[in-house]
């Protein structure tokens, strides 16, 4: 008889053997019992690390936002650059470092200054003044907020019309308003409750999740609501589980087609579900509308309006631009399994990235129809507030990513601003066309093409010149060096008919072999080493056209950062000026953001993009040739994207000059005006990654009033 035979025999005889399977059964349970001592002391430490690490990050934000770092910071960066240029010799370079640094940066440093001092009197004063004239209600933390708020109260000739408006709705669908309650305050629980019930359109539910609140006071004021209004559903946790359970549970009683989220300390305008429930009225099969917010203190004072862009997929991975007000209908919202335990403090973003990965068909409604309230146990008071609820999202946007097809790593950005979304390249092995249009331009684009050489981490590219009508020895001489390097490929095409930008970068297509075209300006320089790896990643996307960078002055502020259409009356640039750090308009300048168009002066495009729309229009010579080949790139169902850690500098526009320079340079400009506005009007009327209750004279999210 074999072993295994005789093994068999033996587990035969031992099953067979009541005690010894009664001691092999105790041992196993004691077994049992010590691993899950050992798992439950494992979770205990770990716990504790993670409030550990919780404690350091939130000393992280608090020490990265506290003014003296942001100083020590900037002295240390200027300090640097004056050492260079001192080292360098280079005189110019160095009065142009004290002049924005020193003097034109003290300046501004001394307006912030006496704009604080001033805002805390205006806020002082401005009160007293609103009550005073029966405005009170509409206070906010600036002039221009306050007035815009004023021109939005709802008078009762427009509370009437809106009543009558919600009768005659063919279609009136019933609201679920889910909160989730923990311990909230009263006070501030009651506004909420109230705000809802003072809806003008009346079709809602309250589906209120109380998760084992330890204040009496808080069954108290349910149970007193659900006496007087029967559309209050309350379900009474056992235990608490935490937001995500909550959520879920206030989910489960929901009957209504759509679900409207709601904190527990929150409130919405009289207005808000007339506005939904209208805009249902005109688009029936939507999955998602959200609207725009601002934030209320414990004092009522209303600050930081925040009015989105329409649906922005690539806004959504860096940070949960849609947050309030959003609604979701209810069975697309129960297939995908509601909220997921394990992501609290994010659980929204969570759900909001898994439910725009199925669901498309999504709404913006342009007006302020939610109020967060800000104090200090809430993350709207302090974004440090909640450091679990920063590596929830971290953990939530890569899983996100991941279903997508696409590996990345998430980074937080400093005091919590959002996410570096950075996606790694599917093929390092494609060969990526670098087109540079010059003219006579040698020394500017001998540091453009060293930087290139130099700092690229990515080697498989070609570099294609082409030279307009160049007549400086010195310039050809620089052609003649690179044709005989061998550290990359060079291309060099003559072209000599007039200048037409849009020509040049579609005669380097022709010569381009790769499988991305990256458009290059000759006074750029490059200073992110990864820049090609950087902004191949978002263009490899099928959904992605353009993918552009963040462009800077030589003095480190803004020049590009996306670009607005209708922005100065026909396009422009957002954030010009702004730090390089940002934060600019909540914090765009350093967070993944669509746009309608980017500069051409840097970004990538895969050529079968290019090809699809037949490059650039040379009707376009010299302006607004870029802009124009985004919005036929947008037209064709692709998304443009700004880049913000691809960062590069560019000496704007040096080798042309100012389009109003002279007589036949002006002409050229204004036709050129004139064919775009007759070209793209429902662009130049709205852009649809700007909001339109935001000016279009300023660079800055100015409001419109």
């Amino acid at each position: 008889m074999n072993d295994s035979a005789e093994k068999k025999d033996h587990l035969v005889e031992k099953e067979g053997n009541p005690e010894e399977k009664s001691i092999a059964i105790n041992e196993l349970q004691t077994q049992l019992q010590t691993a899950n001592s050992e798992i439950k002391e494992l979770n205990n430490q770990l716990d504790t690390a993670f409030r550990s690490i919780d404690l350091l990050i939130k000393r992280v934000a608090e020490l990265e936002s506290s003014k003296i770092y942001k100083i020590r910071k900037h002295l240390s960066h200027y300090s640097r650059r004056v050492f260079k240029a001192f080292k360098e010799s280079d005189k110019k370079n160095m009065f142009s470092i004290i002049w924005n640094y020193v003097i034109k940066r003290g300046v501004k440093v001394f307006l912030q200054l006496s704009k604080k001092v001033l805002k805390h009197i205006y806020l002082w004063v401005f009160p007293r003044r609103l009550s005073a004239d029966g405005s009170s209600g509409m206070i906010a933390t600036t002039t221009e907020y306050s007035k815009y708020l004023i021109n939005k109260k709802l008078t009762d000739e427009r509370k009437e019309r809106i009543i009558q408006e919600s009768n005659a709705f063919m279609h009136k669908p019933l609201f679920s308003i889910l909160i989730p309650v923990y311990n909230p305050p009263i006070d501030f629980f009651r506004q909420a409750l109230d705000s809802i019930i003072d809806q003008l359109y009346t079709h809602w539910e309250i589906c209120l999740a109380d998760d084992c609140s330890t204040l009496p006071q808080v069954k108290e004021v349910i149970e007193e609501y659900r006496s007087r209004f029967p559309n209050i559903k309350v379900v009474y946790r056992k235990e608490n589980g935490h937001i995500s359970k909550a959520s879920n549970s206030a989910l489960e009683l929901a009957s209504g087609e759509y679900c409207v989220l709601m904190d527990q300390d929150d409130t919405i305008t009289p207005d808000a579900l007339f506005y939904i429930a209208q805009e249902l009225n005109k688009n029936p099969d939507l999955d998602l509308i959200y609207s725009d917010e601002d934030k209320v203190d414990e004092k009522g004072v209303y600050s930081l309006p925040h009015f989105k862009p329409e649906w922005s997929p690539e806004s959504l991975l860096s940070r949960n631009y849609l947050n309030h007000l959003s609604v979701f209908k209810t069975s697309h919202l129960k297939a995908i399994g509601g909220w997921r335990v394990g992501y609290e403090g994010s659980q929204d973003y969570d759900l909001s990235l898994r439910f725009t990965e199925k669901y498309n068909k999504i709404k913006h409604i342009p007006e302020v129809l939610y109020h967060w309230r800000s104090h200090m146990q809430s993350a709207a008071g302090d974004p440090g507030a909640k450091p679990y609820a920063h590596r929830a999202a971290q953990r939530a946007i890569t899983e996100s990513l991941e279903r997508r097809g696409s590996k990345s790593k998430i980074d937080f950005l400093e005091g919590f601003r959002g996410f570096k979304v950075w996606i790694d390249i599917e093929d390092p092995s494609q060969l990526v066309s670098i087109i540079i249009p010059s003219k006579n331009n040698h020394k500017y684009l001998k540091r453009c093409i060293n930087s290139i050489v130099e700092k690229s981490t990515y080697q498989n590219f070609e570099i294609i010149l082409i030279d307009n009508n160049s007549d400086n020895k010195d310039f050809f001489k620089a052609v003649d060096e690179w044709k005989k390097q061998i550290k990359f490929r060079f291309k060099y095409i003559r072209d000599e008919l007039p200048f037409n930008f849009s020509r040049l970068i579609n005669l380097g297509r022709k010569h381009a072999e790769g499988k991305y075209l990256l458009l290059l300006n000759d006074d750029t320089e490059v200073i992110t080493p990864e820049w090609i790896e950087g902004l191949m990643g978002q263009a490899q996307r099928p959904e992605i056209g353009v993918a552009g960078c963040k462009l800077l002055y030589g003095n480190d502020t803004i020049q590009h950062a996306g670009v607005v259409i209708g922005l100065g009356d026909v396009a422009g640039h957002i954030l010009v000026s702004e730090d390089r750090e940002g934060p600019g308009y909540f914090n765009y300048v350093v967070l993944l953001n669509n746009f309608s168009a980017l500069t051409a002066a840097c970004c990538m495009v895969r050529t079968e993009v290019f090809d699809h729309v037949n490059g650039f229009s040379e009707d376009f010579e010299i302006e607004y040739n870029d802009v124009d080949f985004c919005l036929k790139i947008l037209e064709k169902g692709y998304r443009n994207v700004y880049v913000p850690h691809v960062e590069v500098y560019h000496y704007e526009s040096i080798s042309r000059g100012h389009p109003l320079a002279t007589s036949e340079s002006s002409k050229k400009h204004h036709k050129e005006v004139n064919l775009f506005k007759k070209k793209w009007p429902t662009y130049l009327e709205r852009d649809p990654y700007y909001n339109p209750n935001l000016s279009r004279s300023s660079q800055h999210f100015a409001i419109n009033l």
